[in-house]
């Protein structure tokens, strides 16, 4: 039996992102005083068809006190939900204890419940049947319950996630390369491109797999600004034709079948700069270390030691401090927030603060057409069949850090390595890689990677040579140690 309390479970499904920020949690169980009497389970209705359209929506239990039988006994509730035939023999459980009355679950939770939990299938109905429980503080009171019938149709998932392929795009038809779209902060069914697009054509894939058979969005034959949810690579696939190269948004909104293609001016600056005690740069404004631009002239990234200060990014001309800047939405943002703003002169002079408990390694990466900032520590990885990690990329557990230091001390066993800066898809970052084939691990000469471009050379282990090592990489000098 499950006996999962409402914020636990919903943070343990794989739901659509995005959608459940809205999810049940502690702040949903509402402490309105309910009716007074015997114990008598409500819910918004009793039959509903799901439709992605609801995912801001609630269902709502609500239910009455119970009777305590004048003891004047505490009472406790549970809510339990099964499916009909199952006569709560195995029931997803809440358990709210005291003085909660009524529980809202998302609907979009409620959707992927019904799929992943109860097995249901989108576009069919299913039977449940929810049961609020009574259970008093005084043992000579029975415990009341209330069951009410349900009938749920849920509706197929939306995607969260969504990447542009084909020969107008970055990355051409190599679809494992496909470049992601962001998900608007505004609107999570909303996805936006900013970049460039070449002459040529393109549509959309839910996923950087492989195989062509997966789900694509692709152009609604009858009208150009709609797309068709062509799933398992099924129907007609039809794409959208580029016939002039430039600078292009591209958003699409996967809940309402919308497409918006938009040509654009080149971004608002080509250069960004680092300034502030907390960067290497210091608070040298006519020098500060520069960001690095990517394949997509709105998104420049940089990686560097953070040390306890603040700092802000320079835009425009260097040395001018009442100049343009991108810089936080308030002051000493921390630096989990994404937002940021592009302002000019010396008002309202925001900075990032990092702490004492913060300071690190960290990559940021600017996203200009959006306005958003992420920026995130790094972690380094030893990776492949020498290490205790292998080539379970997405599983690897990383170094020791300190700083710009990274250190892993373990046995390794006959075989390759090389080190890796992310932890997800290949091909999705930075790698550090020998300088040679089959390099051996006296030769401490490395090269950095970037998403799988360049030679794929490993560290060679030899059976003479494995055992236990401790390896250090310093970040700041460039240099490794294998001891």
């Amino acid at each position: 039996m499950k006996n999962i309390k409402p914020i636990k479970y919903w943070a343990a499904l794989p739901l659509v992102a995005l959608l459940l920020v809205f999810g049940c949690s502690d702040d949903d169980l509402q402490n309105n005083i309910p009716q007074a009497g015997p114990l008598q389970l409500s819910v918004s209705a009793n039959e509903m068809i799901l439709e992605p359209s609801m995912y801001l929506n609630n269902f709502k239990f609500s239910w009455t006190t119970g009777t305590s039988e004048g003891t004047g006994s505490s009472i406790s509730y549970k809510l339990e939900i099964d499916k009909a035939e199952n006569n709560f023999s195995n029931p997803i459980e809440y358990d709210f204890g005291t003085n909660k009355f009524a529980f809202d679950l998302n609907v979009a939770t409620l959707n992927q419940i019904l799929l992943t939990t109860f097995g249901a299938q989108a576009g069919t109905p299913i039977a449940l049947q929810a049961r609020v429980t009574a259970t008093f503080a005084d043992g000579s009171v029975s415990p009341q319950t209330s069951v009410v019938d349900l009938l749920f149709t849920p509706y197929r998932p939306l995607t969260t996630t969504l990447f542009i392929v084909g020969d107008a795009t970055p990355n051409g038809w190599d679809i494992a390369n496909a470049t992601a779209l962001v998900p608007s902060s505004a609107n999570p069914v909303e996805f936006v491109y900013n970049g460039t697009l070449s002459t040529g054509n393109f549509k959309f894939a839910v996923s950087q797999d492989g195989c062509w058979c997966q789900d694509f969005y692709t152009k609604d034959g009858t009208d150009a600004n709609k797309i068709v949810y062509n799933q398992g690579g099924s129907g007609e696939d039809l794409q959208w034709t580029i016939t002039e190269s430039g600078m292009y948004k591209v958003t699409v909104n996967v809940l309402t079948l919308t497409i918006i293609i938009e040509a654009v001016d080149a971004p608002p600056f080509t250069q960004l700069w680092i300034v502030g005690d907390a960067s290497p740069s210091g608070w040298n404004i006519d020098s500060p270390q520069a960001f690095t631009a990517t394949d997509n002239p709105f998104i420049f990234t940089y990686e560097a030691t953070l040390t306890p200060g603040n700092f802000k990014i320079l835009a425009g001309n260097t040395g001018d401090w009442c100049g343009q800047w991108y810089r936080p939405l308030v002051d000493n943002q921390v630096l989990s927030e994404t937002g940021v703003a592009q302002n000019s002169g010396c008002d309202a002079d925001n900075k990032w603060l990092v702490t004492s408990e913060t300071a690190g390694r960290y990559k940021i990466t600017l996203d200009m057409a959006n306005n958003v900032i992420h920026i995130t520590p790094v972690d380094v990885y030893i990776i492949g069949d020498a290490s205790p990690n292998g080539w379970s990329m997405g599983a690897l557990a990383p170094m020791s850090k300190s700083g710009s230091t990274y250190t892993w001390t373990g046995n390794l066993a006959a075989g390759e390595f090389k080190f890796t800066k992310f932890n997800t898809n290949w091909c999705e970052g930075t790698e550090i890689v020998a300088a040679s084939a089959n390099q051996s691990i006296t030769n401490t000469n490395f090269n950095y990677r970037d998403n799988c471009e360049g030679d794929d050379n490993k560290w060679l282990v030899t059976a003479a040579q494995a055992g236990n090592h401790t390896i250090t990489v310093n970040l700041d000098t460039n240099t490794l140690t294998i001891n």
